[in-house]
């Protein structure tokens, strides 16, 4: 602990140190310093490395481009001579090392290779200079990347090589963990190293025994064991010694002096335990108990529990065996004497009673408590698993699974039973129950195991087919459910032969489906193992592997049991082996079929016999020895990388004189490198370079037999090892054009599939310059073909500087080449296995019983999720997916008006803590600066388009011109766009998920209308962008980005900008791509998008671009752009075909051959669109076609009836084309007028008169089409003639016009504009038909999708309507009269508006700010009591306004009222109406939170409350009469802080206070939730609010139904469930509910269904009606009754004085005397309201949130606005008040 605190200080003060810029002060870049380093004179040499190093050893250097420097400091290291040279060499590297760290990590593994070599070297000073370059050099690597080289320096003959290495080791594995020593490094270190600790050297030895010992430490003992287990007594306790005195480096280590105290209680534990497997997993423990003093209490306990968890998987895996002895004694102490008598009785159905009886048992019993073994042993019992009644025998293997499923099911106790199943899975009666016990068994044990006890009992130890095809049919199913990588594939390959060959067709029927479903895993490579089978069987495993080609196999959903894993990070026993590891994550990945295949070995076949004959003088006996090699070769396909002196025998036959011989040679390594697979790397240095040398020879078949080699051997090792050490370079040296034409050629085939390769490559380059310089021109040929990869690998950029190095002739005539081949540079392929990875993380996120993952959703998918992912996924997969990530792993909130919720579903704290240290970490990165970039503008307006397109002319940025996007073509675009946006925006246009880009392109959507200027200064950047998104594959993504274009293209036609080139040239390529999606709603979407870029860049020039899109070999977009060429000739004339007419034309009529039908008739409608302009002129600019291509064009044309334009336009000259980009969009669009529709047609169907094609513009014509007199189906037949006899009666009768079906044209975005301004008309005739036209256009639900981005527009102009008629129209006599009018069509479009959930949610917070208090306003008017039609008014507004509160977005609704609400309390003379009607809208979006929370953002909603805080903090309440507001405020705050609970801390991020209230008030809610006995505020369950009257007496708090008064309800919704009963039962419900108002009835309904629900609600509604209405005409009958005050004194004195009066009939009495008093009840009682007690105040009441009043202060609900703020009045000073009227009266 204390060496791993040091550490995390060094890293600290690392991390703080300043860069030092290396590269500017070193000397490798000037022209001396290669000269000085390849010096004849030693003191040369070192002078200039002397020089380097106090440069070279700075604590931090600056990252760069290093590869120069290091190759040269390697090359002197490896083959300089002077000891005291190379010393200076190690140091540089060492200090390199340690200044770059991880940044030094691409040169590690070269560096490492040759220090391993030069520790042969004898000196002390060198050796030790290179240990610390070593140890410096690993700590920016890890083992896994150097293992080859550690691996060949054990082997080496050179015993200090040796010990060295090992010596090395061992300091390089202190620093690993478990995690960074996985198996795949451990056992091939593990096995080289067991090899050489009986090296006859003892410094080897002592150094292997200590890498070995460290190794043990990092792993723990059970993992090594089974490497070491071969070796004696006397090794294996050296070993276990070194283990125990190492200290690793990250404080894992113990120290020597413990070492006695940690003896002590191992020996007890060893000395009790019953087997071998037990000792270790109890020492454990005990070890775990003796650690340092220094080390704290909670490292203790941690570390002992990880030890226990540990100890109880080791005996869950395997424990020790029970005696039957001991399985009497434990039974008779765990069953009763009857019950075991029962399951050995004679009688079948005694054993059945017993087995029932002990499986209830069972059931009932804690895991803990079961004891698995011995009940599986007691099913074991004579008869066990042979019992002849299949009844007993079927409830004993039910029984088996339970114990696998409930309790602690071990190895031991699958090995009781597993051969008694196997024995019965073929039996039809007990096969199904036997195959579902056995993957129970399998899912508590592993597969793996099971599996293979399984199938090895049923091939070995019995011989029933039927069993042996059954257990392979259950293995089969098995893989599928729980993926491959829960097996290992080697160990049943032996038994799937021998089913394959089998006797019984069954079981060979089943072998064959296993290796099918196994060919689903691991693909072609499978057939390799079934080679040597018989043709007859290998043809069916062929047809089966052609049933599943192409089938994606299941993912898994089972795995070895959840509790079996533990929370073990680092420590040593926290895994199990590897076949346990396997079968939680999927079932993706498959083994490699290089691991499953025996390998022989052929080291004793190569004799010295055999060598000598290989170096025999004469021809023919070096060819015999070939002959020899190629036999044993032929007998053995699959042999191990030992292959003893035959590769330096073979090394010299590649360069025979004998070309035959050669030729022999090769195909022998051709042979070898398949035979050995990727072992045959250590071999490389050997063979290669006379592979590749072989490629000198003038004849093409010695050449093709190497290049076939070398194919071989890169398919086995990859390019990387062709290329290190200069082997690729030193061979490419020799001037040979076919070694050159030969080697380039095979590298263009080869370099295109690599991510990265070594920086060797670029010693090549030069040598490539001067090929393409090469006088044979196949050579150059190839030269150039493989530059581009070169170029991909090395950077464009690299490849110009280094022609610095060329003479001035020659690096002209390479750049020239240089700059030709760029465009053609690929894209670099993903790393390997990245996506597989990848899915298989998702995988791993997903509960293990989820179906697999389609592609539909991030939604996740929402969400989203995708997205949910998203979106929510998301965080939420919208924003999000990191979101609903967090809050899948939260249990759900606990239901409303429940208990706390136990300790079971608190979140464990290890996803507590994480999660809070993830919210930490954030808050910590934002910083203040961030968040006021935040809250700015999203894009930001600078001068850089300039500087951006002068780099572009001066080919200082790579080109926009890619396939696929590369990665320095997105780094780039990402340094260009940092400064034009700010960084949340940035964060989003570049973040891995979706969803983001989501985000962000709504965003920009916004900031073309807000950031216009700044918009324009970023096009270029932005439509870059954009065509980045063209390649995702999410259609979302796709149809957001072009809607967002089209607003972009709109914006920049209304401005009159015109498109610069390098946009044009960056963009339009890319959307000409996309038009030839398989969704027709985005190629629609792009056409738009074409159309509206005409407007600001030439059409010719959008023509060139489109003809381009031809040479697709999407048929799809051929006939696309195809269709949109025949458009632009239709609208521009025949002078739009660039670069030419007869040349575009002559490109066009090519696609008139296509193969594609569509492509064909696309090309002869465009032809015939020019044919109309230039007539038979048409065939000379086409060329010559061929006969049929003639036919065809003739054809069309006749058969489209197109004439020719009588006046064609007029050629435009280049230079008037060129005038076009300047002219503004108003004079080009004159030139395209459209014709009534989006797109003209060019069918040969359509027919057009002179008229509609004159080439004069038609702007004023008629559109026939618009108003539908084209349709086939309008009444236009011509009249009949009548007979002169019934003239009169013709003349009588009623003229009938014909008639026509007029169309609803489609509303435009001017005209929409228009529309809207309109409703803000002065004049009211024209606000009332604009409202009229947008109220039509609102009920077509096709047209009003035109208003999806036109809502906040259209809300604006109705809010500013609405205070002109309540401000202006109101006062005036004239117009008064139609005020009534325009409110009500004023609130029926915002009704109609805010009855699309799609359009409602469109308006923002600010405009709904402005509507709200307009509404309001109008609703508190008392001018509208005058008019007849006013309460009607008033209640159609009150609707209204519960519209808007339900449809709208939660989130801009809540912060509207929130900031409402602030403007007018910070208003001393504001209306108490107006603010109280505020405060009812929030007390109604308090109550439906727990529907809307997902939809809220927490975030925004805390932040408005932030802000009103921070205005009103609660001190200044005490100084106010009412603090209603604040109450309000705070019920807010309560209720987030119940439905989200500690989770509503983490939405804290936008408050940038420490001291804020919210946070506060917050903390403590979440503080005391647990202490709190009430249930959810929102169901009225939560403490009343405290009223303080005149008397200061309180209402007693409202309190959970009692026993009596749940027995009581219970007995309501009894008879209110019986038809009989109903009534009665509904109408004592409801005077329940008057006579215990705070008692919560909630969960007795939710016990009912939804329909239920309603018809309870219904009834209690009617009935509250019937007793209003009885009591209102009781009270008019009073009222008639009362002739004066006296007499209502007199009546009111008659009150008997024990009768129960209510407090509504009392207040009611008041209102009638006060009204009669001339007293006003309103003002009344606003004044008379409950004083606030000074202090902090409390929650709203439940029952002002939960009444269902309506949203209004008229007249009509003044009763219900006094209830409200008098909620808690008592009836004693109601009658206190009553009389004082009283007395008032009779004074008067």
């Amino acid at each position: 602990m204390e060496n791993l605190k040091r550490k995390k200080k060094l890293d600290l003060k690392w991390i703080l140190l300043n860069c030092f810029l290396l590269l500017m002060f070193c000397p490798s870049y000037q022209k001396t310093f290669f000269e000085s380093i390849e010096a004849k004179k030693w003191q040369t040499r070192k002078e200039v490395l002397d020089n380097l190093l106090p440069l070279a050893t700075s604590p931090k250097i600056e990252p760069g481009d290093f590869a120069e420097l290091v190759r040269v400091l390697k090359k002197v290291l490896s083959k300089d001579t002077n000891v005291m040279i190379v010393t200076v060499a190690a140091k540089c590297l060492c200090g390199l090392a340690i200044g770059l760290r991880k940044k030094f990590n691409p040169f590690a593994v070269a560096c490492v290779g040759a220090i391993l070599e030069k520790f042969k070297e004898k000196k002390v000073m060198v050796v030790a200079a290179l240990r610390d370059a070593i140890d410096a050099i690993f700590l920016t690597t890890t083992l896994q990347s150097i293992i080859e080289d550690v691996l060949a320096a054990l082997d080496s003959k050179n015993p200090s090589v040796r010990s060295e290495t090992a010596t090395f080791l061992a300091r390089a594995i202190r620093h690993c963990t478990q995690a960074t020593l996985p198996k795949s490094v451990l056992k091939p270190l593990s096995v080289a190293l067991v090899k050489k600790i009986g090296d006859t050297s003892p410094e080897v030895r002592d150094a292997v025994a200590l890498s070995l010992g460290t190794a043990m430490k990092v792993v723990g003992e059970k993992h090594l064991m089974p490497f070491i287990s071969d070796l004696d007594k006397i090794k294996q306790d050296k070993i276990k010694e070194c283990c125990e005195n190492v200290e690793l480096a990250t404080g894992g280590g113990k120290k020597k002096k413990e070492k006695p105290a940690a003896k002590e209680p191992t020996k007890p534990a060893a000395a009790a335990a019953p087997a071998k497997s037990a000792g270790p997993s109890k020492a454990k423990p005990a070890k775990a108990k003796t650690r340092p003093a220094s080390a704290s209490s909670a490292g203790k306990a941690t570390k002992s529990k990880k030890k226990t968890k540990a100890s109880e998987e080791s005996e869950k895996k395997m424990e020790p065996a029970y005696s039957p002895e001991d399985v009497d004694e434990k039974a008779a102490d765990a069953l009763p004497a009857s019950m075991l008598q029962q399951l050995a009785h004679a009688n079948w159905k005694e054993r059945l009673a017993g087995m029932e009886e002990l499986t209830t048992k069972i059931h009932n019993m804690e895991k803990k408590d079961i004891d698995c073994q011995l009940y599986v042993r007691l099913t074991a019992k004579k008869p066990g698993y042979k019992d002849a009644n299949f009844q007993v025998l079927k409830a004993k293997f039910a029984l088996i699974g339970i114990l696998a499923e409930k309790g602690k099911f071990s190895r031991t106790s699958a090995g009781v039973c597993i051969g008694g199943i196997v024995e019965k899975i073929g039996d039809i009666k007990q096969s199904a129950t036997a195959k579902e016990t056995m993957t129970s068994m399998a899912e508590a044990c592993g597969l793996q195991f099971v599996a293979l006890e399984a199938i090895s009992y049923a091939f070995d130890s019995q011989k029933n087919p039927k069993n042996q095809s059954e257990t392979i049919n259950w293995f089969t199913q098995a893989i599928q459910e729980f993926g491959f990588t829960a097996i290992k594939v080697k160990n049943f390959i032996s038994y799937i032969k021998k089913a394959l060959v089998a006797t019984n067709p069954a079981i060979r029927t089943s072998a064959i489906s296993t290796v099918g479903v196994m060919y689903m895993y691991m693909g072609a490579p499978l057939r390799m193992l079934f080679e040597d089978e018989k043709p007859a069987l290998l043809a069916q495993i062929d047809a089966e592997f052609q049933k599943v080609t192409g089938t994606s196999p299941p993912a898994p959903f089972r795995g070895v049991k959840k509790e079996e894993k533990t929370d073990d990070v680092d420590g040593d026993d926290g895994e199990d082996d590897g076949d346990e590891d396997v079968g939680d994550v999927g079932g993706g990945a498959a083994p490699s079929i290089q691991d499953l295949v025996p390998r022989v070995d052929i080291s004793d076949q190569i004799t010295s016999a055999l060598i000598e004959e290989l170096g025999d003088s004469k021809w023919k006996v070096r060819g015999q020895g070939l002959e020899r090699v190629q036999t044993i070769l032929n007998g053995n396909k699959f042999i191990t990388s030992n292959l003893g002196e035959l590769p330096t025998a073979l090394k010299p036959r590649l360069s025979d004189t004998n070309k035959i011989l050669s030729t022999n040679t090769a195909n022998i390594c051709t042979q070898l490198a398949h035979a050995i697979g990727p072992a045959v790397k250590v071999h490389v240095r050997t063979l290669v370079p006379g592979l590749l040398m072989l490629n000198c020879d003038s004849k093409a078949s010695v050449r093709a037999a190497s290049i076939t080699a070398l194919s071989a051997w890169e398919e086995q090792v990859g390019l990387a090892p062709f290329i290190e050490d200069e082997m690729l370079n030193t061979v490419l040296a020799k001037e040979s054009p076919f070694l050159r034409m030969e080697v380039f050629g095979w590298l263009e085939e080869k370099l295109a599939k690599y991510h990265t390769l070594p920086s060797d490559l670029a010693l090549s380059v030069p040598i490539l310059y001067a090929a393409l310089e090469d006088r044979n021109p196949d050579v150059r040929k190839k030269a150039q073909g493989v530059l581009p990869l070169f170029m991909m690998h090395i950077s464009y950029e690299k490849c110009v500087k280094m022609t610095n190095k060329l003479k001035p002739s020659s690096k002209t005539q390479v750049m020239q080449i240089l700059e030709k081949q760029r465009p053609n540079i690929p894209a670099k392929p993903e790393k390997p296995g990245k996506a597989k990875k990848t899915k298989a993380a998702e995988e791993k996120k997903r509960p293990k019983t989820a179906p697999a993952k389609t592609e539909s959703s991030s939604t996740d998918t929402s969400p989203v999720e995708t997205t949910t992912a998203p979106t929510t996924t998301t965080k939420k997969k919208s924003a999000s997916k990191p979101k609903a990530e967090a809050s899948s792993n939260q249990p759900d909130p606990p239901p409303a008006a429940a208990a706390p919720p136990p300790a079971s579903a608190v979140p464990p704290p290890a996803a507590t803590n994480k999660k809070s240290k993830l919210t930490k970490g954030k808050a910590t990165k934002s910083s203040k600066k961030q968040e006021e970039e935040d809250v700015g503008p999203p894009v930001i307006l600078n001068n850089l388009k300039d500087k951006r397109f002068r780099d572009e002319d001066n080919l200082k940025v790579l080109k926009w011109n890619f396939n696929v996007p590369r990665d320095e073509i997105i780094d780039q675009l990402r340094e260009q766009m940092q400064p034009c946006v700010n960084s949340s925006l940035f964060t989003s246009l570049f973040h891995a998920d979706f969803k983001h880009h989501i985000t962000a392109i709504a965003t920009l959507k916004e900031a073309v209308s807000s950031c216009k200027e700044a918009s324009i200064g970023a096009l270029d950047i932005i439509l870059k962008w954009v065509t980045l998104r063209f390649f995702d594959t999410n259609t979302t993504v796709n149809i957001k980005a072009l809607e967002f274009l089209q607003v972009l293209f709109n914006m920049l036609a209304e401005e009159d900008y015109s498109m610069h080139d390098y946009e044009a040239y960056a963009f339009l390529p890319y959307l000409i791509l996309k038009i030839g999606e398989n969704k027709e709603n985005i190629r629609k979407m792009v056409r738009n998008c074409i159309k509206t870029i005409t407007k600001i860049y030439p059409a010719s020039k959008i023509f060139q671009f489109i003809i381009d899109g031809l040479k697709s070999k999407n048929a799809r977009q051929r006939t696309e752009c195809l269709d949109e060429l025949g458009t632009l000739i239709d609208l521009y004339g025949i002078n739009v075909c660039q670069p030419s007419p007869p040349k575009a034309l002559k490109d066009i009529a090519v696609q008139i051959s296509d193969r594609d039908n569509s492509v064909r008739s696309a090309a002869l409608n465009t032809l015939v669109q020019a044919y109309a302009i230039v007539g038979e002129g048409i065939y000379k600019m086409v060329g010559r076609l061929n006969e049929k291509d003639v036919s065809l064009l003739e054809e069309r044309i006749k058969r489209s009836s197109k004439k020719v334009k009588s006046a064609a336009p007029p050629k435009t000259a280049p230079s008037q084309e060129s005038k076009l980009t300047k002219q503004d969009v108003k004079k080009s669009s004159l030139q395209a007028p459209s014709n009534g529709s989006d797109r003209p047609s060019t069918a040969p169907s359509q027919t057009s008169s002179n008229i509609r094609n004159s080439n004069v513009p038609q702007v004023f014509k008629l559109d026939l089409d618009g108003l539908g007199l084209n349709d086939g189906d309008s009444n236009d037949n011509i009249p009949q003639l009548e007979d002169m006899d019934h003239v009169q009666d013709l003349l009588t009768d009623a003229v009938k016009l014909p008639e026509r079906r007029l169309q609803k044209p489609n509303l435009t975005v001017a005209q929409l504009d228009f529309i809207i301004s309109q409703i803000a008309s002065n004049d009211i005739a024209i606000s009332l038909q604009s409202l009229k036209q947008l109220d039509e256009a609102l009920q077509d639900s096709d047209r009003c999708k035109v208003l999806t981005d036109h809502v906040d527009q259209l809300v604006v102009t109705t809010s500013l309507q609405l205070r002109m008629a309540f401000s202006k129209y109101m006062s005036d006599e004239n117009t008064s009269k139609d005020v009534i009018r325009m409110y009500r069509c004023l609130v029926a479009l915002l009704m109609s508006l805010f009855q699309n959930r799609m359009l409602a949610t469109k308006a923002s917070k600010d405009v709904l700010c402005d509507l709200v208090n307009g509404l309001i306003t109008v609703l508190i008017d008392n001018r509208l009591e005058s008019f007849e039609e006013g309460p009607q008014v008033i209640r159609s507004i009150n609707m209204l306004m519960v519209k808007v509160l339900d449809q709208s977005d939660p989130t801009n609704s809540m912060c509207a009222l929130l900031k409402l609400l602030q403007e007018y309390v910070a208003q001393e003379s504001s209306s108490q109406k107006f603010v109280q009607l505020i405060m009812k809208c929030l007390w109604r979006m308090v109550r439906s939170m727990p529907e809307i929370i997902h939809d809220i953002n927490i975030e925004r909603l805390l932040l408005s409350l932030h802000v009103f805080l921070k205005a009103f903090p609660s001190a200044v309440w005490k100084e106010r009469t009412n603090d209603t507001p604040l109450r309000t405020i705070k019920t807010i705050l309560h209720s987030l802080a119940k439905i989200l609970g500690a989770k509503v801390l983490n939405n804290l991020v936008l408050i940038n206070d420490k001291n804020s209230e919210v946070e506060l008030y917050l903390k403590k809610i979440v503080k005391n939730n647990r202490k709190s006995v009430g249930g959810d505020h929102i169901n009225g369950s939560v403490q009343e609010t405290r009223s303080h009257s005149s008397s200061s007496s309180k209402l007693a708090s409202p309190r959970r139904a009692s026993a009596r008064t749940n027995d009581i309800l219970a007995e309501i919704f009894k008879r209110i469930g019986s038809k009989e009963n109903t009534r009665e039962g509904l109408a004592e419900l409801f005077d329940f509910k008057c006579k215990y108002p705070d008692v919560d009835i909630e969960p007795f309904l939710k016990k009912t269904s939804p329909f239920f629900q309603s018809y309870i609600e219904r009834g209690l509604k009617n009935i509250a009606t019937e007793r209003e209405k009885a009591q209102s005409e009781k009270q008019r009958s009073k009222e008639n009754n009362v002739t004066s005050v006296d007499s209502i004194s007199s009546s009111e004195g008659g009150t008997p004085a024990n009768q129960d009066v209510s407090t509504s009939q009392l207040r009611d009495r008041l209102k009638v005397l006060r009204a009669r008093c001339g007293l006003d009840n309103g003002s009344e009682a606003v004044q008379e309201s409950a004083p606030v007690k000074q202090g902090k105040p409390e929650l709203v009441s439940s029952s002002s949130i939960e009444s269902d009043t309506p949203i209004t202060l008229g007249s009509s609900s003044s009763t219900s606005s006094t209830q409200a703020q008098v909620p808690n009045t008592n009836v004693d000073d109601l009658r206190k008040r009553l009389e004082r009227i009283k007395k008032g009266g009779s004074i008067n």
